[in-house]
């Protein structure tokens, strides 16, 4: 068993860059990614917490469980620490393969009866099989947006009657002041947690042409056009939002 590297301080985008690459999960990233993540999204130890108490109520037994978009399995580890069911089977995907391997080292270190997988794939040209809990936890904003109605439309197409699919995501709004004063907001939080208007600025830079995020009404229709029967909001922080999303019991 490789033994779990120590959480470093994101220091990124800390010092003058000549030029702004595209954001990339590499191993410089995967580095400084609990960091990253706790001190960019407000509200993320609780959506995964929530994410977990989610697990308890709607994982049914000898089920598949998937966390799309994985990253260091946050989400995956809080399925299987709160997961109750017999016979659950997680697995977690992401095409990055310095953190699928970092991970990994989190899972094997981590003890539980569910048994889980980790593997390293592009989530849109996966093929799920039936399963009773889907997590897709600021992941879809990274894929090409054509993909997307395809990709809920298949996983509410194998979701077992019942079950759950939550979705985060960074999230933009259609009124301009509104959108402004909430990216404001978002900055001035990232700014409260140590990061300089440098950082701020080259991040934002950075993820310009790779985050393409919609508006919450967009989110919504995407899951509403795919089947599912209720959706609801749970979560809002700034531009920020989680949505839970149930498939009826009366869908074969």
């Amino acid at each position: 068993m490789k033994p779990i590297q120590p959480t470093q301080r994101d220091a990124v985008y800390s010092q003058p860059l000549e030029k702004v690459s595209d954001f990339t999960f590499d191993a410089q990233v995967v580095n400084v990614f609990p960091d990253m993540i706790n001190r960019s999204i407000p509200g993320y130890a609780n959506i995964i917490h929530t994410i977990g108490r989610l697990a308890e109520r709607y994982i049914q037994p000898h089920t598949k469980v998937y966390d799309l978009g994985c990253s260091l399995g946050a989400a995956t580890l809080a399925v299987k620490q709160h997961c109750q069911q017999s016979g659950v089977e997680i697995i977690g995907i992401d095409n990055s393969q310095a953190m699928v391997e970092r991970c990994q080292t989190y899972v094997d270190a981590y003890r539980g009866d569910s048994q889980v997988h980790i593997i390293c794939a592009d989530i849109s040209d996966v093929q799920l099989e039936p399963c009773s809990m889907v997590i897709l936890n600021f992941t879809l904003q990274f894929v090409d947006p054509k993909l997307r109605q395809k990709i809920i439309n298949s996983i509410f197409a194998q979701l077992l009657p019942g079950g759950l699919l939550v979705i985060s995501e960074k999230v933009r709004h259609s009124d301009p002041v509104a959108e402004e004063l909430l990216v404001d907001l978002h900055h001035q939080f990232k700014r409260d947690n140590g990061y300089s208007e440098l950082e701020v600025s080259q991040k934002r830079a950075a993820l310009e042409n790779v985050m393409r995020i919609d508006t919450p009404e967009t989110q919504e229709r995407r899951l509403h056009d795919a089947g599912f029967t209720t959706v609801q909001n749970w979560f809002r922080c700034f531009n920020f939002a989680s949505w839970v999303a149930i498939k009826g019991e009366s869908h074969e």
